[in-house]
């Protein structure tokens, strides 16, 4: 079949099959600010991606409308998917069909292999995913509005998800930075045999009103290493002591990161469950991930990447 010309172009010839990779997000810092008046809370939070995500791809098919959106989900996680009507992949396609005229949709098969509840922004990953694939599949370049607007009413995770590069997130997810070089550091994800709704976290944070508009300004990283290891353990995530009160588990993953050798600095990510640590070298990570996965044969261990993916 030929190339048909849609509203934003010219879309991908049908049965081409499109991949990319959800990336995990991973929050370096989390600092919440405060409970707004309708319920959200603002953050500000130092967001990275993990060398480790879900696969999506995407057959484009020449159908208007919705019609034309299916979805297939497997892998080790696909448990946790949900039913295809709560999937944020569907949410997000519908979205941007409704602010692109004759959006060129299609199958998507989404390949779980990132834990949901965990705090690593699986779901939100894989709406981004599927909102840059619609992107190539329709020539939508990726700063197109429309693509940032579905971003934000498919979830408030998503939209740092869109451009996986590291940056800093404020508001409930929306006022994002520039993005920032930060070297690939050395790590390892857990996530224990236990899931977190982020609702219930932060109805466990009991957090105060927010009381004071924040400054857009975002503190300048350390260039090393070493430099943004101190940068990171000077602060914190506020969510981690909620979290850990509701989900005993999460204590624990911490204290087995910190008890291995090179371990620089264990921390949760988002609101959980799941926990990262830092480590000196990748042979160091590598290491501790497997004696991790022999101990707890039950969690999820990941030797990876944190930075720029």
């Amino acid at each position: 079949m030929g190339v048909e010309p849609r509203d934003g172009g010219f879309a991908s010839p049908a049965h081409t099959t499109l991949e990319d990779t959800a990336f995990a997000k991973v929050n370096l810092t989390l600092r919440i600010l405060g409970k707004r008046p309708d319920g959200y809370h603002e953050i500000e939070s130092l967001v990275a991606f993990a060398a480790v995500g879900d696969r999506l791809t995407l057959v484009p098919a020449f159908v208007p409308g919705t019609s034309g959106l299916s979805l297939d989900v497997a892998g080790p996680f696909a448990v946790h998917a949900g039913p295809d009507s709560d999937n944020l992949v569907a949410k997000a396609a519908r979205a941007l069909a409704s602010r692109v005229k004759n959006l060129v949709l299609g199958k998507f098969v989404l390949n779980k292999f990132v834990p949901a509840q965990a705090g690593l922004g699986g779901g939100s990953a894989d709406a981004a995913a599927a909102l840059r694939l619609l992107a190539r599949a329709n020539d939508l370049a990726l700063d197109d509005p429309r693509l940032y607007q579905a971003a934000r009413d498919t979830g408030a995770d998503v939209p740092v998800c869109l451009d996986p590069q590291p940056r800093w997130m404020r508001g409930i997810g929306e006022i994002l930075s520039a993005p920032i070089g930060l070297p690939r550091l050395p790590a390892v994800l857990v996530r224990p045999d236990v899931a977190l709704a982020t609702k219930d976290v932060f109805a466990a944070l009991k957090a105060a009103p927010l009381t004071a508009a924040t400054s857009s300004e975002m503190p300048d990283l350390p260039a090393d290493a070493a430099g943004l290891v101190h940068f990171f353990a000077a602060r914190s995530n506020d969510l981690e002591r909620p979290a850990k009160s509701i989900a005993p588990q999460v204590g624990a993953a911490l204290s087995s990161l910190r008890a291995q050798p090179a371990c620089l600095l264990a921390r949760m990510s988002g609101s959980g469950s799941a926990c990262f640590g830092l480590f000196a070298t990748p042979q160091a990570a590598s290491d501790a991930a497997r004696r991790l996965a022999t101990e707890q044969p039950a969690w999820w261990v990941e030797a990876t990447t944190i930075g720029t993916v």
